[in-house]
């Protein structure tokens, strides 16, 4: 149950906020949400982004750099606000991405000087293209690949390639499951159903962010959840995966939704997070409290309501923010 203060707090945000809040808290009917979906491309934070590509269809001159202003980085900022499918500046900018990039069996990477295909990119690439309707033949190899290259864990790493590691790795198996998800969801004809559970199956056997060996907090920056993402995992977007994907919540997911409820704010909003180091268009909240924590979290924690928090206690004298730094795929 959403407090009414705060879901008329949200209300008064942005239309990318707006549309979310209506689907997603409210279940306004379908006409209202579209309605208010459309609005997107022509006010606010949407608007700014599409006016900033460049007439060549590519945004601040790159592809996949400067992080964060590139052409991959603000499509996927757009996707996340909710630019309407096929959106025209979306498709023309998914089209400089998919004809700048290099292939390699499938893979991809916009990387000149990297002579080999690159997980996450080839996700962020096939997500992009599947949500915006751009149309090319080589999506499905790049699906297929991206199936090619799960480890035995069930997950995915960029890493597997250029140094022959085999766990997974949490940025590079989120990355890889969105893409999946969206292609799947957008009608792709590659069979993804099996590779994204053993995809989820891999972060369960983690709890989203501890160690499977020792059960430490992997990295204590997993426990933080900036918007936009980038390239990042943590605990929020894990648990976003899970909701869309429309998967019965496991218990394995009760101590990462006890983190997302433990940072709530006395007065019912989350706040918001310094930003992932790097160039951004522009800001699009101030310090304090946020829209976009507070949206994100209240959807996840009441797509899961029914979970019984209880059936998987944290082990002794363990909390989410008191484990110790550790790599990045422990």
């Amino acid at each position: 149950m959403v407090a009414p203060d705060v879901l008329q707090w949200l209300l008064t945000g942005d239309p990318a906020i707006r549309w979310q809040v209506m689907q997603d808290l409210q279940g306004a009917p379908t006409e209202q949400v579209r309605a208010m979906r459309q609005r997107v491309a022509s006010e606010g934070w949407g608007a700014r982004l599409l006016a900033a590509q460049d007439p060549d269809g590519r945004w601040a001159g790159g592809l996949y750099s400067p992080k964060w202003t590139s052409t991959t980085y603000t499509l996927l900022l757009l996707h996340w606000l909710g630019l309407p499918s096929r959106h025209p500046q979306g498709v023309s900018g998914c089209g400089r991405l998919w004809d700048g990039a290099a292939f390699f069996d499938g893979g991809l990477t916009l990387a000149k000087s990297v002579h080999q295909p690159e997980a996450c990119i080839t996700s962020m690439l096939v997500l992009l293209a599947s949500y915006f309707g751009y149309p090319d033949g080589r999506i499905d190899p790049a699906v297929v690949w991206l199936l090619d290259q799960q480890l035995a864990d069930g997950g995915w790493n960029c890493a597997s390639l250029r140094s022959g590691s085999r766990h997974g790795s949490f940025h590079t198996s989120i990355s890889v499951l969105e893409a999946l998800l969206q292609y799947r969801q957008s009608g792709g004809s590659v069979v993804v159903s099996h590779a994204m559970e053993d995809g989820r199956e891999f972060f369960l056997m983690h709890q989203l962010f501890r160690s499977h060996r020792t059960g430490a907090v992997v990295n204590p920056a997993l426990l933080r959840f900036p918007f936009p993402p980038q390239w990042h995992f943590d605990v929020l977007r894990g648990l976003e995966h899970f909701r869309l994907a429309g998967v019965t919540p496991d218990r394995r997911l009760a101590q990462a939704l006890d983190v997302i409820r433990d940072a709530r704010r006395s007065d019912g909003t989350w706040s918001v997070y310094r930003a992932y180091p790097g160039k951004s268009w522009f800001g699009m909240e101030p310090p304090g409290s946020s829209r976009w924590s507070t949206l994100r979290a209240l959807r996840v924690l009441s797509w899961a309501i029914d979970l019984d928090v209880q059936a998987n206690p944290r082990p002794p004298g363990q909390t989410p923010h008191r484990g110790r730094r550790q790599r990045e795929y422990s």
